[in-house]
């Protein structure tokens, strides 16, 4: 089974995402934030990465720009998912090494078709 780190501030957040990825057949763990995602991805690298962008401690830009940087970092599909819109965050994000961007609300077919998109599915 291929496993997917769920990074968000929120609970309610990794919940959703949680549960329609393990209805996709993906193992599930979860970080609030992007340092809790760092020693999550040092322990065991996941297959995919649902990130969120504004978290306290370590927001995820500068979670992403770490972890392609760490060995086999560069392995894990990274999808962006959050509120920011604009074209600026987006662009800042694929230059960063995210695989694709969705905005939140999402559901269980934004998610599908954005993993089949990158090839997790």
């Amino acid at each position: 089974m291929k496993t997917c780190l769920v990074v968000d501030d929120s609970r309610v957040v990794r919940k959703v995402a949680r549960k329609i990825l393990e209805d996709l057949e993906f193992v599930c763990t979860e970080a609030e934030d992007g340092k809790q995602a760092m020693e999550a991805c040092a322990k065991l690298m996941p297959d995919a990465i649902l990130l969120d962008w504004n978290m306290p401690v370590m927001t995820g830009i500068e979670f992403l720009r770490r972890l392609r940087k760490m060995s086999g970092g560069d392995q894990p599909k990274v999808v962006f998912c959050t509120t920011e819109n604009d074209l600026s965050h987006i662009t800042e994000a694929l230059s960063a090494g995210a695989n694709e961007y969705i905005m939140k609300p999402f559901d269980s077919d934004i998610i599908q078709t954005k993993f089949s998109q990158v090839g997790l599915l």
